[in-house]
């Protein structure tokens, strides 16, 4: 029993001498100035989590949560809108008739003379582009109509009305 009372005691000793050795080492210059890193830091967290809570601050976040989804919603219609585009050919037939009218332009500089079907054919081909042009931009804006209001869906919506402008330019010139 006495040799428990010896080891615990001893125990004792060792536990208070280490203890005594880890408050001299708090008191170190070293330790000191990272406590008071740390302190400074806890701080600036502090203050950024305070400064996050402000009406401002829940509103801005909250914001750019609705911006984000927004975002996202327009991207799934728009990769949505481009898969049933391309699923119903509009997209590939619009290439070809391109391809087409390219290729009879092109042939006009072959050395070949210029006949009046060849003109109505580059005039149908033509034609029936600016047909699929149109049936295009009308599928993106029934896509974008149906889309949120967000700034990025106006801007397309400009850029679909600056097409059709184009288009019905380039379509009186034709006629």
């Amino acid at each position: 029993m006495e040799e428990k009372k010896t080891s615990k005691l001893h125990e004792i000793k060792e536990t208070a001498s280490d203890a005594v050795e880890i408050i001299r080492q708090i008191g170190t210059p070293g330790v000191q100035e990272s406590l008071n890193k740390v302190k400074e830091t806890a701080t600036s967290v502090n203050d950024i989590i305070q400064s996050l809570k402000t009406p401002e601050m829940v509103r801005n976040i909250e914001n750019f949560r609705l911006i984000s989804e927004n975002m996202n919603e327009a991207s799934a219609k728009m990769q949505n809108t481009m898969q049933q585009l391309h699923e119903t050919g509009v997209i590939n037939e619009s290439t070809d008739l391109i391809k087409s009218a390219k290729g009879k332009i092109n042939s006009f500089g072959d050395g070949d003379s210029i006949n009046g079907q060849d003109l109505r054919e580059v005039s149908i081909a033509t034609k029936e582009m600016f047909v699929s042009l149109k049936d295009l931009m009308m599928e993106l804006k029934v896509t974008v109509a149906s889309s949120t209001k967000s700034g990025t869906i106006h801007n397309v919506k400009e850029t679909i009305d600056e097409a059709s402008d184009i288009y019905k330019t380039t379509f009186a010139q034709v006629n």
